[in-house]
């Protein structure tokens, strides 16, 4: 038996109206020139002509795709945190290392200059093992810390978290 539905895979597509009210005005008008109620795909059209797009294909174009969680890297990653959050291990590879980084970069205070002593003093607390050196250097090889020639002063350089580091310090916050 068919109920004469058709099943179409779903393809979320976002949609952001600046002005809902000149949005509704050019929907009202372009559905009240058509003779029928216009098909799933003709709809598509008119809703993307009205929030401003060519159609409903450029509407696509122009959205931004999502960044997709990189699975094996962010268990890679758990696996060297231990159940209190704090890291236990060096991790091998280059990209789980750098993901590893970012819960560090997290506890350094935002815009603000800082001695070595106090950055040891953050990377100790979240390590449990004694090389608090390795994850300092390696703050400043992967672009999350900067340093003066001296090493006197240290800062953390403020930056946007990728989706992965997102996901992993948010699961470590669970721990």
């Amino acid at each position: 038996m068919t109920t004469g539905v058709h099943m179409m895979s779903r393809d979320v597509t976002p949609l952001f109206i600046a002005d809902v009210s000149a949005f509704t005005k050019t929907l009202r008008k372009s559905l009240a020139e058509q003779e029928n109620l216009p098909g799933q795909a003709a709809m598509l059209g008119l809703v993307a002509k009205a929030a401003g797009y060519r159609n409903h294909q450029h509407l696509k174009a122009a959205t931004p795709e999502e960044p997709q969680l990189d699975d094996l890297a962010l268990k890679r990653a758990l696996r060297v945190f231990d159940d209190q959050g704090r890291m236990i291990r060096w991790p091998k590879w280059t990209k789980v290392q750098g993901l590893c980084l970012w819960p560090f970069w997290a506890r350094m205070p935002a815009h603000q200059d800082m001695t070595e002593k106090e950055v040891n003093a953050i990377l100790k607390d979240g390590l449990g093992f004694d090389d608090h050196v390795l994850l300092r250097r390696s703050l400043i090889d992967h672009r999350l810390a900067t340093r003066t020639r001296d090493g006197r002063v240290y800062r953390r350089i403020e930056q946007k978290p990728s989706v992965d580091a997102l996901a992993l310090m948010e699961r470590l916050r669970g721990r």
